[in-house]
């Protein structure tokens, strides 16, 4: 099997095009970096050639990289002990030739030849389960951090006046006097 870079340029268009398919993308990467893949030798190196593509249960999207730059399969392991299935595989990608010469345009054209680049092929299906759970994790972690930057006086919460509710409760400030709470935020609001 083959890849052409054309299929590959296509592919990144259509994500940029589609939020929901960048988002996608964005949790499945989310994993490979919270399981410290970059760590392992040329995986940092790896391009997107074909995915995500989202199935029932999973997610499976395709990567790329040159034939002396195979990534590390020990890093593998990580993902399969998640429940993931990842697949190597030696393939070609079909590209332009840079044009030098004559002899590099293709016959009756002002076209490069086509030539074919042998490549790493390293596909991953990742149970939808799992990228969602490190989503899940990964904001639990930014609200806890901002939480606790904002309790040490690392930052400061809205001004009461400003629309945003107060550090603590969540409840709109009390009125003056002790009476019953001053209008403001119902709980739960978001700060603006």
């Amino acid at each position: 099997m083959h890849h052409d870079i054309l299929d590959v340029i296509r592919n990144i268009q259509d994500l940029y095009e589609n939020n929901s398919s960048l988002a996608v993308l964005k949790d499945f990467e989310r994993v490979l970096d919270e399981m410290d893949m970059y760590v392992y030798e040329n995986w940092e190196d790896g391009e997107l050639a074909y995915g995500p593509k989202v199935d029932r249960h999973w997610i499976t999207a395709g990567f790329m990289w040159p034939k002396d730059k195979m990534p590390n399969p020990t890093a593998a392991k990580r993902l399969t002990e998640l429940g993931c299935k990842v697949l190597y595989q030696k393939s070609h990608l079909v590209e332009p030739r840079k044009i030098k010469t004559e002899s590099d345009l293709r016959p009756g054209t002002k076209k490069g030849k086509l030539d074919r680049t042998p490549i790493w092929i390293v596909e991953i299906q990742m149970p939808k389960t799992v990228a969602f759970d490190i989503y899940r994790g990964y904001m639990d972690k930014m609200k806890n951090e901002n939480q606790s930057s904002i309790e040490q006086g690392g930052g400061t919460p809205p001004p009461a006046g400003a629309g945003g509710a107060p550090s603590g409760a969540g409840a709109p400030p009390p009125a003056p006097g002790g009476g019953a709470p001053a209008a403001g935020p119902a709980p739960g609001g978001a700060p603006a």
